[in-house]
């Protein structure tokens, strides 16, 4: 009887828990959907990483006017560079996960998830992905009076001469030194792979034959490629650039795995509610949809790139596991 007694106790306070559990789910539930129906109940800062005037803090701009105007509040860019990116990403890490405190995420906070010894944050669990934002294409070039004329010239002469062939890049540890070693790695060669200060050092190196290709960001470089002081023999994008339809990617020319891009896109503290993401979500798609910011991307030689805040979340994780790989095995001591 005893026995009996405990048993239904137990089923009773079980019965209980669950109904405590599932009152606590709709209850959160509801405090979220009911702070998305309010929001935003103020200006909104949106944290960029990088100084005034690039082409980040650009982005960042041309997408905040347009969402100011659908959510009714003024969307305010606040520059904080420095430390690779870790100081805005801190500072949003620790902000009320309310929607009003917002985070230019990009590929550097994928890179540094993997290069720096520690964080002030968790760089996958202190963030809400929102969407993304744009992506940049990465260009392997060569000067005009450069031999080679294509990516097969550069691979063939690599392979025939060992250790000789140099491919110039910015700073250890950028999006394009990294994709120089995953250039290195995927196709097999004995390069060496030579660091610069910046891209007009980088230029000026590959002008004077102190290296022989390079690998940069697109867009700065583009008008010295149009103007025919270096010669464009592929992309590392997906797929071929809208605006240079001609120029092919390394994928399509053998190194299927040679597939990396510098890219933006927003990301929110973390537990903010489902529903203000979703609502920042759909802003930054009405954003990317309007003529006139796709007009204003393709001029920095942007494109841009829809997602769900899911599809959001997964690229960076793979981006952080893609650039982790190339690190540890690029032999990168960690900072």
């Amino acid at each position: 009887m005893l026995h009996s007694t405990m048993t239904i106790a137990t089923r009773t306070g079980t019965h209980w828990i669950r109904v405590l559990a599932a009152f606590c789910t709709l209850w959160v539930a509801a405090l979220g959907l009911t702070q998305a129906q309010t929001y935003p109940t103020k200006s909104i800062k949106l944290v960029v990483p990088f100084g005034a005037g690039g082409v980040a803090d650009l982005t960042a701009r041309i997408i905040a006017q347009k969402m100011s105007a659908g959510l009714g509040q003024p969307v305010v860019i606040d520059n904080r560079p420095g430390a690779g990116g870790v100081v805005a990403a801190d500072v949003v890490a620790k902000s009320e996960p309310d929607g009003h405190t917002l985070l230019l995420i990009s590929n550097g906070n994928a890179v540094s998830a993997g290069l720096m010894k520690s964080l002030p944050f968790d760089p996958i669990n202190d963030f809400s992905s929102v969407g993304l934002f744009a992506t940049f294409d990465i260009a392997i070039l060569v000067s005009q009076e450069s031999k080679f004329n294509t990516l097969q010239d550069v691979l063939h002469f690599a392979k025939a001469n060992p250790g000789v062939l140099n491919v110039g890049s910015i700073n250890i540890g950028s999006t394009q030194n990294l994709t120089a070693e995953l250039f290195k790695s995927v196709s097999n060669l004995d390069v060496q792979v030579v660091p610069f200060n910046g891209t007009p050092a980088l230029m000026t190196a590959l002008k004077g034959g102190q290296v022989d290709v390079a690998v940069e960001i697109l867009g700065p470089v583009l008008p010295q490629v149009k103007g025919r002081n270096f010669k464009l023999l592929a992309l590392t994008s997906e797929q071929r650039a809208s605006f240079m339809p001609e120029v092919p990617t390394a994928k399509e020319l053998g190194l299927t795995n040679l597939v990396a891009a510098s890219w933006n896109g927003l990301a929110a503290p973390a537990k903010t509610p489902k529903a203000i993401i979703e609502r920042l979500n759909k802003e930054v798609e009405l954003a990317l949809d309007d003529p006139a910011t796709q007009k204003k991307l393709s001029d920095m030689y942007l494109s841009p790139k829809h997602s769900t805040p899911q599809q959001a979340q997964e690229w960076y994780l793979n981006e952080i596991k893609t650039w982790s790989r190339v690190i540890q095995k690029a032999g990168i001591a960690k900072q």
